[in-house]
């Protein structure tokens, strides 16, 4: 028991004298290349980022004028049947009135 109760406290004292060290530092060159290397990755991410959303504005368009593009061609086509109807109407009424 007297081992653990010295171990405990050794290493106690050991965790102390290993939090007052001052902490290493690293050289200001090595960190300006660190900095400059992440400005670097940002300014990638935000390249990718807007170049994505780019892309997503360009798609959404070409959907928007696709769906238009789908809406003319059918109204067009409802107008063009309608059209007929009355027509082939018109057709059956004179052929009938004719006999």
């Amino acid at each position: 028991m007297r081992k653990i109760v010295a171990t405990l406290i050794a290493g106690l004292f050991a965790t102390s004298v290993f939090a007052q060290t001052p902490a290493t530092t690293t050289e200001p060159k090595a960190e300006a290349k660190a900095a400059k290397q992440t400005a670097k990755a940002d300014a990638k991410v935000e390249k990718a980022t807007a170049e994505a959303k780019k892309d997503i504005a360009e798609a959404k368009a070409d959907a928007a004028k696709d769906t238009a593009e789908a809406k003319k061609d059918a109204a067009e086509a409802k107008a063009e049947a309608k059209a007929d109807k009355a027509e082939a109407k018109t057709d059956h009424h004179t052929a009938s009135t004719h006999k």
